[in-house]
Parts: C-alpha cells; sequence; structure tokens
C-alpha cells in the first residue's frame, strides 16, 4: 500500500481544529468519496448527488491548465488508516474511503476525470483542509458554513471580470452579452446610456443590473443561440439590434422614456423585452430582412394609454414581471408581412 507525507499545519477555530496540508490530485481522488444524504445512511452523510455537467466543465479546466486555490475540505473517517504526525509532517496510506468530502466534490469528481485523460493531471498540488471524525452535525454545520454564509460573489462582478479574465476561464458567450451591455451603456444614442449597473457604482433605484443585462442578451449569443441561427455573428450588428429595439421603445414611450414609472426602466422590463425580441421579433424581422428601429416600431401598436408601466408589474415576481412585460408586448406585436431590402 503506497504512503504518502506531506507537510502541515494544524490549525484551531473555536471549538474544531483541522489539519491545513497539500495533496497531489491524484492522492485526492483516491482516498476521497462522497457520503450522500439519502442514500447513505452513514454518519457525516451531508452532499448532494453529483451533477455530470459540471464534473465536465471541471474536467475541462483541469485539462486546459485552469487552477485550484480554495480548498477540498475532508472529514477523515476511516479509523483503521489513521493520519500519522510527526515533526510537522503527516503521513497517509492511500487507501480508498479513507475520507468523506464536505466540500469540493465536484472538483474532486472533475479532477479524478480530468487524470483518466490525462495523468499528468495527477500530479497537481491541490490545497485540503482535514477534520478528523466529525459527527453529521458538524458536517452540516461545515457545509452550510461554506455554502450559505461564504457566499459566491454577485453575478455583475462575474459578468464584469469576464472582460479582463484569461479566454480560457471565461464564457464566450457571456463575454459577448457583456460587449453588447456595455455599448448600450456607453453609446450616446441608447435609450440606456448610462444606465447599466456595473459593478462598484452607488447603488440607486432603477436601472439594470449588468447580470441582469448579461443574462437576458445571453439566449441570443450563444452558441446555436438566436443570431447564429440566422447567420449574424458580428458583435457590431448584434448589438445594433438590440439597440433598435430600444430606440423603437423609446419612441413610444417619448419624453416618458426616462421616467421612472417606465418599466422598462428596470429589471423586468429590460428581460421581457429581450425575451421578445428572441422568441418574436427575431424571427419577423429576418423575414422581412430588416432589423431597423422602424421596422420594429412599425410592428408595435403602443400609446400614450398603453404603455407598459412598472405599477402595472408590482406584485409579481421577477419571473412573473419579465413575462407580464413580453406578454403585453406580445399583445401589441401587429406584423406586417411585405418584405424589404435587409438592413439594421
Amino acid at each position: 500500500m503506497a504512503k504518502r507525507t506531506a507537510v502541515y499545519i494544524e490549525v484551531k477555530q473555536g471549538d474544531r481544529r483541522f489539519l491545513l496540508t497539500r495533496l497531489t490530485a491524484q492522492t485526492l481522488a483516491a482516498i476521497s468519496y462522497a457520503a450522500v444524504r439519502g442514500q447513505s445512511t452513514e454518519v457525516g452523510a451531508i452532499q448532494r448527488i453529483l451533477n455530470s455537467s459540471r464534473i465536465g466543465s471541471i474536467k475541462d479546466f483541469a485539462l486546459s491548465g485552469g487552477d485550484f486555490p480554495n480548498a477540498i475540505v475532508l472529514n477523515w473517517v476511516k479509523a483503521a488508516n489513521p493520519i500519522l504526525r510527526s515533526a510537522g509532517k503527516l503521513t497517509i496510506d492511500v487507501k480508498a474511503g479513507s475520507a468523506q468530502i464536505i466540500d469540493g466534490q465536484h472538483r474532486v469528481a472533475g479532477l479524478r476525470a480530468a487524470i483518466e485523460e490525462d495523468k499528468a493531471i495527477g500530479k497537481l498540488e491541490v490545497p485540503v483542509v482535514i477534520y478528523d471524525n466529525l459527527s453529521t452535525k458538524e458536517c452540516a454545520d461545515l457545509f452550510l458554513a461554506i455554502n450559505t454564509e461564504q457566499k459566491p460573489v454577485p453575478r455583475s462582478l462575474v459578468f464584469d471580470l469576464y472582460g479582463v479574465a484569461s479566454e480560457d476561464l471565461v464564457d464566450p458567450a457571456a463575454v459577448r452579452a457583456r460587449d453588447i451591455a456595455t455599448f448600450l451603456n456607453e453609446d450616446p444614442s441608447s435609450p440606456y446610456f448610462g444606465e447599466i449597473k456595473f459593478p462598484g457604482q452607488k447603488a440607486r433605484r432603477g436601472g439594470i443590473a449588468l447580470s441582469t443585462a448579461v443574462s437576458a442578451i445571453k439566449p441570443l449569443v450563444d452558441d446555436k443561440g438566436t443570431f447564429e441561427q440566422i447567420e449574424i455573428h458580428e458583435l457590431e450588428v448584434q448589438g445594433k439590434i438590440v439597440l433598435n429595439l430600444f430606440l423603437a421603445l423609446e419612441q413610444k414611450y417619448g419624453s416618458a422614456w426616462d421616467d421612472k414609472s417606465n418599466a422598462f426602466m428596470y429589471a423586468a422590463g429590460f428581460m421581457g423585452a429581450l425575451e421578445f425580441l428572441q422568441l418574436k421579433l427575431v424571427p419577423y424581422c429576418s423575414v422581412k430582412t430588416s432589423f431597423t428601429t422602424e421596422t420594429i416600431a412599425a410592428s408595435l401598436q403602443l400609446g400614450q394609454d398603453t404603455l407598459i408601466l412598472q405599477e402595472d408589474t408590482k406584485g409579481r415576481s421577477g419571473s412573473s414581471a419579465a413575462k407580464y412585460v413580453y406578454e403585453r408586448l406580445l399583445e401589441a406585436f401587429v406584423p406586417e408581412t411585405k418584405t424589404a431590402r435587409f438592413s439594421v
């Protein structure tokens, strides 16, 4: 049986202690496992069922040379294979089933899958926290502390960082959606000039969070998404089509566009409008070979007495409010049949 030795430090937090060390991905994959709540009756079973698509994405991330700086958290449970400690080093026998995974089961599974394709990944050093023989309650406390109290960063910050991160770490469609959102925010002719809220800005009522804008635009620019299906690939053209939608809506509202009563100055309005663009306007304008502001405006019968107002969405959840805006636009949609030369 193989043995592994590693330098460690002991850390005390409250009433608990743990060992902070580093193990190779190969060793980590060999000794650890996930005890799934509802499927296993053993002490410490607090994990959820693995998500195969997430494992696949982590495997690809590992194969592309991605970093794994966050510690995998283990609960050492095999009394017959104790951790030996001497002179600042720990020694373990590499034996399956030695440690439950408290946090990081998808990362371990992804690394395990990557090792099957490239043995060199097994040499990757991973930071590891090891607790000893925790109860189910203690495991649950740690899992909840990690996954609720230590919350992930806001999605707007993630999407904003896509603009500066390495290409192999980003979602290309999200990057394209972010570029279009930035265009809407920075073009002086845009109805959303200065209205897209990027991280670091002062909190204010109204406006569209970057995360909302990216999430709403992304289905249009995704791989095999709406624009790709009609062979519109250029950023400038995609951005102009989105802009034209909102210019058409701005025409309908006139001076009331900037009023805080305008539903399109809020997330639900923005999301509902982009869904309408994706599902109805793109097919319609594609057939007409025209995505101009005039074509879009002509297809919408919105008058001063039928404008969609923010107060109309009150009492509805985010998704329900967005659906309401979409349905109101659908009611106002009066498509024409005459075709014209393609233009944006």
